[in-house]
């Protein structure tokens, strides 16, 4: 279909005034706009959003394998700041590593070597400082070059800086290495939700975008598997091998995405309806047919339409102007809180059971378990997210984790012995389990679907921004509670992450709203018509409301 057959299709002018009355309320001027005045679009457009309501979430993933795959390759590239997230939180519990590069612990007898606190928290934090970075970057990035060409390029960027990890031959030019491996990572991390949102029916935007907390799952499953398998090296060799598995991803990855369509939503930002069109095709159900795609499109012009009505060309400076603000804080907030809830124990899940009394090897066995078992969390994760809403699942994810967390707490401070030791142990786990099938797969999808289509690019670039604001501090904390040379509180952490995990639990529940089975035409009124979060749920929108 030529880009005439579009044109002539959907931006004939209509003066019908019958087909879309303009609400009292309304921003959006219908007449003025010869997209949203245009009877045959918004037929098409009607059509294409119900049939998007009416189809389920097995039947979506039935109809629509490659949409799917497509998602998830994206979604996966984020494996790589998992793996070298996880592969510090191993390093620090490496016996060669901690000769090598740590301090004699005073009074350790036998003679035993920690990283001190403060190398221990450069070698998390670096990472995240270049990852804040790139995080900026990318959504310029994106809105000029698009998804595709912009993980490209980050995905080249990455094979050239593990480069420098690998090499290194000091704690200085890891954490410089650290640093430059970040910045890809936050193009990554920006890209892989909103690409995946965009790319999907609407039924299963929840477990697409989920799926990278799989990835994330995926990554410390191998690093976990590795470090395992290298811990009793005494050389350099135990950790130069597990930097130098990174370079599995970055080139297979690049040839998919090379390979993968670009996000329609992308394209018809740009104007670019019939490259538009052909993406929707290859993205489509199996046996689409040619007018099933032709009211995708109208789907996709008419609430490009009325968001460039509302905004105009996406500016940093349009997050944090009338109804986009609230969207930002909420964006932010639920990256923030990822860093509230337990998480940062699953992150240095090894050192954890070390610190809880468990000896070395088993605690790099018990981390290979855990790692496992968050990949299954992720698993059922998918299912949840097609029986519950999102606000529903963060809230009893938050409030389970908080019983764990202060119970964590609790065995910490009563008389220790292998009994209490382990119980720690599995506190640790069943908190990450519970994270990882609930706070972290449904962060995603929530931050995914919050932001308006016109700034998603920068808005879940911001978001992740406020995710490394609130984890580089936190990361300090968490080494301090933990590490011998610091506060050595062990499990008595649970405290701390227990009462910051209420603070989200209550912001959470005034502010959060369920965007469940919403089109991004309809969250756009939801937000636009100052709907209360608590009301998102039950708030009836018209198939024809433009506003």
């Amino acid at each position: 279909m030529s880009e005439k057959n579009f044109d002539d299709k959907h931006v004939e002018s209509s003066d019908d005034n019958d087909v879309v009355q303009r609400r009292p309320s309304t921003k959006v001027d219908v007449q003025a706009s010869e997209v949203l005045a245009n009877t045959d679009l918004l037929n098409d457009a009607y059509e294409g959003e119900n049939r998007e309501h009416a189809t389920g979430l097995w039947e979506a993933a039935k109809t629509h394998p490659k949409a799917c795959i497509w998602a998830f390759i994206m979604c996966f590239t984020i494996v790589m700041e998992s793996f070298d997230m996880f592969l510090n939180g191993n390093f620090v519990a490496q016996g060669a590593f901690q000769k090598r590069y740590g301090v004699l612990v005073d009074g350790s007898d036998p003679p035993a070597y920690a990283i001190p606190t403060r190398w221990q928290s450069a070698l998390f934090q670096s990472g995240q400082c270049g990852a804040f970075i790139g995080v900026f970057l990318a959504g310029p990035v994106t809105n000029r070059l698009g998804y595709r060409w912009t993980t490209i390029l980050a995905l080249v960027l990455m094979n050239a800086t593990i480069f420098v990890s690998f090499f290194a031959d000091s704690l200085e030019v890891l954490t410089v290495g650290q640093a430059l491996e970040g910045v890809p990572w936050g193009f990554f991390i920006a890209n892989g939700p909103a690409y995946a949102s965009e790319i999907v029916p609407l039924s299963l935007r929840g477990a697409c975008t989920a799926s990278l907390q799989m990835a994330w799952s995926i990554g410390s499953i191998i690093v976990a598997a590795a470090t395992y398998g290298y811990n009793k090296r005494t050389d350099e060799w135990a950790w130069r091998v597990p930097l130098a598995l990174q370079w599995l991803f970055p080139t297979p990855l690049l040839i998919l995405i090379f390979l993968a369509p670009e996000s329609p939503w992308w394209l018809a930002r740009k104007g670019r309806k019939e490259q538009a069109y052909r993406s929707i095709k290859r993205l489509g159900a199996t046996g689409q047919t040619e007018e099933q795609s032709r009211q995708t499109l109208a789907t996709l012009e008419r609430t490009v339409e009325i968001e460039r009505q509302l905004g105009g060309a996406p500016t940093l400076l349009d997050l944090f102007k009338g109804t986009d603000l609230r969207r930002t804080i909420i964006v932010c907030l639920m990256y923030a809180s990822q860093n509230f809830a337990g998480n940062l124990i699953a992150n240095q899940a090894t050192f954890f059971f070390e610190q809880a009394g468990i000896g070395a090897d088993k605690a790099f066995q018990l981390n290979l378990i855990n790692s496992c078992l968050q990949f299954v969390a992720n698993a059922i994760s998918w299912g949840l997210t097609a029986w519950f809403g999102r606000r529903t699942i963060y809230l009893w994810g938050t409030a389970v984790n908080i019983v764990f967390l202060f119970l964590l707490g609790i065995v910490a401070s009563i008389s220790q012995s292998s009994a209490t030791n382990y119980v720690q142990a599995i506190l640790g786990i069943l908190i990450s389990f519970v994270f990882a099938g609930a706070m972290g797969p449904i962060s995603y999808t929530v931050i995914a679907e919050t932001s308006s289509v016109r700034l998603r690019a920068l808005s879940t670039g911001v978001g992740r921004a406020a995710y490394y604001v609130a984890e580089i501090p936190m990361i300090y904390l968490a080494s301090r509670l933990l590490n011998p040379t610091g506060w050595n509180l062990a499990g008595k952490c649970g405290y701390v992450w227990g009462g910051t995990a209420v603070v989200c639990w209550v912001m959470a529940y005034f502010f959060l709203p369920e965007l469940k089975h919403r089109s991004y035409r309809e969250s756009d009124i939801l937000f636009n018509r100052r709907v209360p979060a608590r009301k998102f749920k039950t708030t009836i929108i018209d198939v024809k409301d433009n506003d």
